[in-house]
């Protein structure tokens, strides 16, 4: 793979992240730099540490990831966002002061969720002649840009959203996952 390709694909791994960092971002009291940077380095490690899991078992077990992989994504996802919308939904009576910061677990999840299609290139990347370090650290290092910027976009729509963001963010995860799954089940039709 040339310099092209694989800034095109880092890029294109980074957007389903870059989503959920808005989201992330929109439902904090008042994102600072700090937290966006933390949460960028969060994404930005599992999304360059799952293409090498993923190139590892392509060596060996490529279709039982890629016959899954699209469900556990939209699951997680899914069950992250209605979290999220519940979060939302509930004493939205009384006045709750929004968190300053999300919790590693949170993220690592969300991380996660959102990584697994980059599992899957990896597991398509192993059949083909590629550096999978070079190709997986650029994937990081889009993510890591990609969700710091995302999360402080979510600066601005958690500000025009309100006490509304946690179900924004909700809404967007659920979207991610749904759009995830429909991509895959419509590449079979």
């Amino acid at each position: 793979m040339n310099i092209i390709s694989t800034t095109l694909l880092a890029l294109a791994m980074s957007t389903d992240a870059f989503a959920a960092a808005i989201g992330k971002g929109a439902t904090l009291k008042s994102p600072k730099l700090s937290e966006a940077l933390r949460t960028g380095l969060i994404f930005g490690v599992i999304e360059a540490t799952t293409p090498l899991i993923g190139w590892a078992i392509g060596r060996g077990a490529a279709q039982y990831i890629a016959a899954w992989d699209h469900w556990i994504a939209f699951t997680l996802l899914v069950i992250l966002g209605i979290h999220m919308i519940y979060t939302g939904l509930k004493d939205t009576e009384s006045v709750e002061e929004k968190p300053n910061h999300h919790t590693f677990i949170v993220l690592a999840i969300t991380a996660f969720a959102t990584s697994i299609d980059a599992m899957a290139v990896g597991v398509g990347l192993a059949f083909i002649d590629v550096n999978i370090t070079v190709t997986a650290a650029a994937i990081g290092l889009a993510t890591f840009t990609m969700v710091t910027i995302g999360f402080m976009l979510g600066k601005v729509l958690g500000i025009m959203v309100g006490k509304r963001a946690e179900i924004f963010g909700g809404v967007i995860l659920i979207g991610i996952g749904s759009y995830i799954l429909y991509e895959h089940l419509y590449v079979l039709v």
